[in-house]
């Protein structure tokens, strides 16, 4: 009699605890963050060293291949500090970069405009030197956007979805369909690459605004508004004087 009373008791308590398991609410499963591949970027930053060996000597802050070779040291220098997860280091040298090649540009850009009214260069190397200022301006710009954007690259990488930062992309902005409020970039564990930020410095350089992507913090609209001015300048000024001195 015991024993049929103490199996009752299990059996009970058994089903009790099943029902409770059912119940609660289960774990969320945390989805795998997979870090952003730095090889785009590398790209870019080798293509916007590369491209002042199309300007004329006398536009070039230093010899072409010094800048090239800075440079190069200081990408293997990032690297190296990303692959042994050193962020703090890895951005100073990140920094350090964007500020030489930032410097670089800005006085290619002023020489280009002194020599304009003196006639220094033909028109077709002015037209082939604003072009190349241009992109140039696109790169490094795109390089800055993702190097600040939401506490820069190493930042991102530790969040499963990209949900606040500097620019407002569609993916944050557009709710996934059969979802209670929630935005794509939650929903599918979207963060923004190299790639969007370079799309948004190719519009600004091409519209002088924001396109797409609204901008919210301060330091952003102060980015973007030198970019397009700077690229009004090549673009507009330096393109269209040369025009007329053909």
């Amino acid at each position: 009699m015991l024993d049929k009373t103490a199996g009752r008791a299990t059996s009970t308590l058994s089903l009790t605890r099943a029902r409770d398991m059912a119940k609660a609410p289960k774990a969320s499963v945390i989805p795998k963050i997979t870090p952003e591949p730095r090889w785009p970027v590398i790209l870019a930053v080798l293509a916007a060293a590369a491209l002042p060996f199309a300007l004329p000597r006398s536009l070039s802050v230093l010899p072409p291949w010094i800048v090239a070779s800075l440079v190069t040291v200081l990408i293997a220098a990032a690297f190296i500090t990303h692959n042994v997860n050193m962020p703090q280091l890895n951005q100073i040298f990140g920094y350090i970069l964007l500020s030489v090649l930032t410097i670089a540009q800005l006085f290619s850009l002023g020489r280009l405009i002194v020599a304009l009214p003196k006639h220094t260069e033909v028109a077709q190397r002015l037209l082939a030197s604003a072009a190349v200022l241009w992109v140039t301006n696109v790169i490094i710009f795109a390089i800055w956007y993702w190097r600040l954007d939401a506490g820069g690259p190493n930042a991102r990488d530790t969040r499963a979805a990209h949900v606040r930062g500097a620019f407002l992309f569609p993916q944050m902005q557009i709710i996934a369909p059969g979802t209670d409020g929630k935005s794509i970039a939650e929903m599918e564990g979207w963060r923004p690459q190299f790639v969007d930020y370079l799309a948004l410095s190719f519009y600004t350089g091409t519209a002088f605004s924001p396109t797409d992507v609204p901008v919210l913090t301060r330091w952003a609209k102060l980015m973007m508004m030198v970019q397009a001015a700077m690229s009004l300048t090549t673009v507009a000024l330096l393109a269209a004087r040369a025009v007329n001195i053909l």
